[in-house]
């Protein structure tokens, strides 16, 4: 009786194993066949997101590549704008009241006929060379223009170091302002040789500006003539003009040459 009672409960430990190990199986078998489409779920949103987010990554590239593009852009305008002076000026030149460069802080506006407030070629040049703080060196084959000869009387009486080269014989003519600037003090030589003229016509103010073209600073060249005149900070324009004009200062030193006197003039 105990033998059979013992074979009756191995039996049944051994039934009730075989049933859970088959309740196992198949329980995980159910499991993974419940679980498959949610996974699947889960993968294709999770794709969708990477996609999507992917998608993000690169309109946020793209948006700053056109931005980088675009500010790259500004600053190189930016460093154009800020790079060296260059400008071009056309006469002849319409007649305007030029009162306000020379006495900018008046107190009463001028009465003059001329037209006021209206910026033209001449007064662009006016401006350049009323920028001067230190020095202006200019070479001018004929000088009669009045306002130009105010212009230059001003810088002197400001302080600035102003020199002049001219021609020998067009500083004599009727008109001539060269005389003026002699007897305020301001020094001018002229070429001395009796071969060649002295037919430059440029300035250079302050030793980094050049102011050069066609134009005599005459009121006919100015008003009447079509000439034209470029101003520029380039200092590989600037420095050869600088040289020029230093070597025709040092030729025409009077002291290097025999004095002579012709109709009243120092020669």
């Amino acid at each position: 009786m105990f033998a059979l009672g013992t074979a009756r409960q191995v039996t049944e430990k051994n039934s009730t194993r075989q049933v859970h190990r088959t309740r196992r199986s198949y329980n995980w078998g159910g499991v993974r066949e419940q679980l498959r489409p949610i996974l699947q779920a889960e993968v294709r949103t999770s794709l969708q997101i990477s996609f999507k987010e992917l998608l993000k990554v690169f309109g946020l590239g793209a948006v700053a590549l056109v931005l980088g593009v675009e500010w790259f852009d500004w600053l190189m305008r930016r460093l154009r704008v800020r790079g060296p002076l260059k400008e071009v000026l056309f006469f002849p030149s319409t007649q305007t009241c030029l009162e306000h460069l020379f006495t900018p802080n008046r107190s009463l506006p001028c009465t003059c006929p001329l037209p006021h407030g209206n910026e033209t070629s001449f007064s662009r040049l006016l401006r350049h060379l009323l920028s001067a703080r230190a020095s202006l060196n200019l070479c001018v084959f004929s000088f009669s223009h009045m306002e130009l000869s105010r212009m230059i009387l001003l810088l002197h009486e400001r302080g600035v170091t102003v020199r002049v080269v001219t021609d020998r014989d067009y500083m004599t003519i009727t008109g001539s302002q060269i005389g003026t600037l002699r007897r305020a003090g301001i020094c001018v030589r002229h070429e001395m040789s009796n071969a060649v003229h002295m037919h430059h016509k440029f300035a250079i103010v302050d030793g980094k500006k050049l102011i050069t073209g066609s134009l005599n600073w005459t009121v006919t060249a100015v008003q009447s003539n079509k000439e034209n005149i470029m101003v520029t900070e380039e200092p590989e324009l600037v420095r050869p003009y600088l040289l020029e004009f230093q070597k025709l200062w040092e030729a025409n030193d009077p002291a290097k040459h025999t004095h002579q006197v012709t109709n009243g003039q120092l020669n």
